[in-house]
């Protein structure tokens, strides 16, 4: 390819994996018929998106956040959930800062301890929870509440069971002195769509007294799923404690939020936080001194949880375009938002200069598999006005059908989300190619590709699968693509776009010579 393109535009289909044809494949089942027509015309290849490929452990199954935050970095980040494990193993965990600070507050009053329940590793994991409970045991904490936030998005659906006996066997093992709490489903304590009368029903769980009660959580989790609720649904449940004279909460309590993904954490922990908020009606008796695992952001009162493990802001290719003065946009419906914002800008919550931000409300619906096209043709058109204007030299856009419709297991709804992720692609690549803009279109994760588990029951989480990656050259013509991971999108757009990519960059451009 002769000289360089200076306009680009990248669109990331969030759970788009390679397809792989099998019966579980929603990709392969629905009628794509501009994707694979891109697929015959363009240079297409695959990228890893999971495990060491993304800088997570071995065989751990790739995410969004960390999707992005390799996409948008060039480099194998070294992603929280390896950074915690390491300071576990060499013994620094009990001796961060952060924690001691937590520890010391918490030992004037409590502790509470969020934390989601279960291995699926994209948000928290068990070990993680319970290095924190060895820790305040050992710190003489008076008090210890956990709250537990079952899973079944990133796990099978009714899992829960023998995840609470692990996790309870081995809470007695390092703290018996906690105890747990309130057990409920992620759907209402994870929510980031500002659902918050979901959040409100959470935050009044943990906060207040009566209510839904159990004597046990094995007699909440059994009467949720006598209820048909699956381990993500089950409704706010408190759990009697030991001694029904012990407060469960009180002002001077200290919060530790032991998710070490941030987008799911920040709407509760802002509750629990924030000096003052509108979106919803408080209890008395906060905000409390919250602490998460990680930096959880800034704004809205987000400041002012500190965190165990400081946040890692690295390079980005937003960054290198600001700073050759080109203009950028970056679109995406609430669900993704901060992933096309602040994960694959590195970690920098605020714009950069000439960076414009385009914010597309998803549905209030109770789960997407009720309105699979999602927001997909707003955003196809937003990028079509933006190519046609030809402000930006930069374009990026996320499209969350296949990923947020596939996390509810239901195949046809999943087949219909990638239906509309079709049109969409195809009105955006029609208008770049008009514009002489060079596409390319991506996945973070694999998720649709892959719905149904060996036993053939509903898989609702991502997959190890690798991700396409295809570059349709504006000038019609360009080199064929290298195999690669997501770490090498960003020096082959700088390559596109004439940029020099930073030293920071492990990443290669994919661009064959």
């Amino acid at each position: 390819m002769s000289g360089t393109t200076h306009r680009v535009a990248l669109i990331v289909i969030d759970g788009f994996g390679v397809s792989s044809g099998g019966p579980c494949d929603a990709i392969a089942a629905a009628s794509m018929p501009n994707w694979r027509a891109l697929c015959a015309r363009h240079p297409i290849t695959s990228l890893g998106a999971s495990g060491e490929a993304v800088g997570l452990p071995a065989g751990q199954m790739g995410n969004s956040e960390v999707g992005h935050l390799n996409i948008g970095s060039g480099q194998r980040v070294p992603q929280d959930l390896p950074r915690i494990d390491a300071a576990i193993a060499d013994g620094s965990f009990g001796q961060m800062s952060g924690l001691r600070n937590a520890l010391a507050a918490a030992n004037e009053s409590g502790l509470h301890l969020l934390t989601l329940l279960g291995s699926g590793g994209v948000h928290a994991n068990d070990r993680h929870a319970i290095e924190l409970l060895r820790a305040a045991q050992e710190a003489g904490v008076p008090r210890i509440l956990v709250h537990l936030l079952l899973d079944g998005r990133d796990t099978p659906p009714r899992s829960a069971a023998a995840a609470l006996a692990s996790f309870q066997q081995r809470m007695s093992g390092v703290a018996p002195s906690a105890q747990i709490a309130t057990i409920g489903g992620r759907y209402y304590g994870m929510d980031r769509d500002q659902r918050w009368e979901r959040t409100a029903v959470a935050l009044e769980h943990i906060v207040l007294d009566g209510g839904q009660m159990a004597r046990s959580p094995e007699v909440a989790l059994d009467a949720a799923y006598d209820r048909g609720e699956s381990d993500e649904f089950v409704a706010p449940t408190r759990i009697a404690l030991r001694d029904p004279a012990t407060v469960r909460f009180a002002p001077s309590d200290v919060v530790i939020h032991a998710n070490f993904r941030a987008d799911r954490a920040r709407q509760l922990i802002r509750a629990l936080a924030a000096p003052a908020m509108g979106e919803l009606a408080r209890p008395a008796g906060l905000p409390v001194r919250c602490w998460g695992m990680t930096s959880y952001g800034e704004g809205d009162g987000l400041e002012l949880v500190q965190s165990i493990f400081g946040p890692a802001v690295v390079p980005s290719l937003a960054g290198l375009v600001a700073a050759a003065g080109m203009r950028q946009l970056h679109v995406a419906e609430t669900e993704k938002y901060a992933h096309v914002t602040y994960f694959l800008n590195g970690g920098v919550e605020a714009a950069f200069p000439r960076e414009r931000r385009m914010l597309v409300p998803s549905d209030h619906v109770a789960t997407y598999d009720l309105a699979p096209a999602m927001q997909a043709e707003v955003i196809a058109a937003e990028v079509v006005a933006a190519l046609e204007r030809g402000d930006e030299q930069f374009i990026v856009a996320n499209i969350a059908n296949p990923d947020m419709v596939g996390h509810t297991g239901d195949f046809a709804a999943t087949v219909r989300a990638c239906e509309a992720t079709d049109r969409a692609i195809g009105a955006i690549a029609d208008a770049a190619a008009t514009a002489g803009v060079t596409l390319l279109i991506t996945g973070d994760h694999g998720n649709a590709e892959e719905m149904c588990a060996a036993d053939g029951s509903p898989l609702t989480s991502h997959t190890l699968q690798r991700v396409p990656l295809l570059v349709a050259y504006g000038s019609g013509s360009g080199p064929a693509l290298a195999v690669g991971d997501l770490q090498d999108i960003a020096p082959t757009i700088c390559a596109l776009m004439g940029l020099r990519p930073d030293p920071a960059m492990t990443g290669e451009s994919l661009l064959r010579p």
